[in-house]
């Protein structure tokens, strides 16, 4: 869902033009907290409006510090600490989750189509720290998180931290980091809903940015997954795409990803970079930020006893929830923005009257899309209307059609 200004929060077409950022003086507007905040307003060409607002500053966390050795056991790594205090803190365990499963299920199915991973990984506490940022310059924090995936003699251990909260709906997430290390890694920060079985990949929902290090260092990779069926790659589904200016993936950037009702847009140091409608994510899902490989076709193999790194200065995002307790209801009085602030992580206060938000806080109130035919069952618009196995809904409300997306997958626009 994103906000109506006048209606509140509900489902309505946003196109990002191909263009960058609208640019705001910034420094215009009054510093506030969020309290004061009903909603944000975002700077993309055509303006969305999200419900929530979160901010993590890893820059001067030096008492947390503990950059800790790989360890050597596959079992081990799943069973380990966290490696500092902040990862037990309420203002970290609240919102993110950081994971230990590992993906020798997947391999036992023997089914490419699910994995043709090489390689054992799992997944490590001991891969995600507090890292002293030695770099000089002005900006530069003096620490950052790290997210480590290491090649050890028989297996890949690996870093992944996901949003407790699967009711993600519409966002715009940002992160200043860079990727580092040998080839064969991926690093990642997108949203997943996850197929209803693995076999059945075709339904997942995900909106990706990677970078790999097998590839040019000036390459990053945006996708609307799944980007292959069984016969072959789903060219509309992704973007390979060279960073402007001639920036290297190694270098600090900040990185941004606007998920809007039909539409995927990626931002690069406030740069428009590249735009998918084609199976943009629909349903509520997590936010999640991994560093990886496993020696499938994707990522490619690590040499043995090599290391690659996502470095991340901060996260920011504004969204929409789903959850209970997080949905907001009424008209949005004070419209705040994280794109016009003078204060990294501290919104501003753009119209309103800056008193506990104004009135009502924004809400989703539901959607009202034309009938379908009398007695017909009418997917809402967005929702998936055909494809193969598909069961549900056929028909599509006023206004919208059942576009046809790949063989498991079309969807009412």
């Amino acid at each position: 869902m994103v906000w109506d200004l006048d209606h509140g929060l509900r489902p309505i077409t946003l196109l990002v033009a191909a263009a960058s950022l609208v640019a705001v003086a910034r420094g215009a507007y009054p510093l506030t907290t969020d309290s004061n905040c009903g909603c944000y307003k975002t700077n993309a060409t055509t303006s969305n409006y999200f419900a929530h607002h979160h901010f993590f500053d890893f820059r001067s966390l030096s008492q947390y510090v503990n950059v800790t050795k790989p360890i050597g056991d596959f079992a081990a790594n799943a069973d380990a600490s966290e490696t500092s205090a902040y990862f037990r803190a309420r203002s970290w365990v609240d919102v993110w989750d950081i994971q230990t499963w590992n993906n020798t299920g997947q391999i036992s199915l023997n089914d490419t189509d699910v994995s043709d991973a090489t390689v054992k990984m799992v997944n490590s506490p001991n891969n995600i720290f507090i890292e002293r940022n030695t770099d000089s310059g002005a900006g530069y924090g003096a620490t950052y998180l790290t997210m480590r995936t290491v090649r050890h003699d028989s297996f890949q251990s690996a870093a992944e931290f996901e949003s407790r909260s699967a009711g993600y709906q519409f966002l715009s997430i940002r992160m200043m980091a860079r990727t580092k290390g040998a080839p064969g890694a991926v690093t990642a920060m997108f949203t997943y809903r996850p197929p209803p079985t693995p076999r059945n990949m075709m339904l997942v929902q995900e909106a990706d940015l990677e970078i790999r290090t097998r590839d040019p260092p000036v390459y990053v990779q945006y996708t609307n997954q799944p980007s292959w069926n069984s016969t072959s790659d789903i060219s509309a589904a992704t973007r390979n795409v060279s960073l402007p200016g001639g920036r290297r993936w190694s270098d600090w950037a900040m990185y941004r990803m606007d998920w809007t009702p039909g539409t995927s847009t990626w931002y690069v140091n406030g740069q428009f970079h590249s735009t998918i409608s084609f199976q943009a994510p629909r349903d509520p899902a997590q936010v999640m930020f991994n560093s990886w490989s496993d020696g499938g076709s994707w990522s490619g193999p690590m040499a043995v006893n090599t290391e690659a790194y996502m470095q991340i200065q901060w996260i920011e995002l504004v969204y929409n929830n789903t959850d209970p307790g997080n949905v907001k209801t009424g008209k949005c009085v004070n419209v705040c923005s994280i794109d016009e602030t003078t204060r990294l992580g501290t919104p501003v206060l753009i119209t309103g009257n800056g008193n506990g938000g104004g009135g009502q806080n924004p809400g989703i109130p539901p959607s009202n899309p034309a009938p379908a035919a009398p007695g017909a069952c009418a997917a809402k618009k967005y929702d998936q209307c055909a494809g193969k196995n598909w069961n549900g809904c056929k028909a599509c409300p006023a206004g919208t059609t059942c576009k046809f997306q790949n063989d498991y997958y079309s969807q009412c626009l």
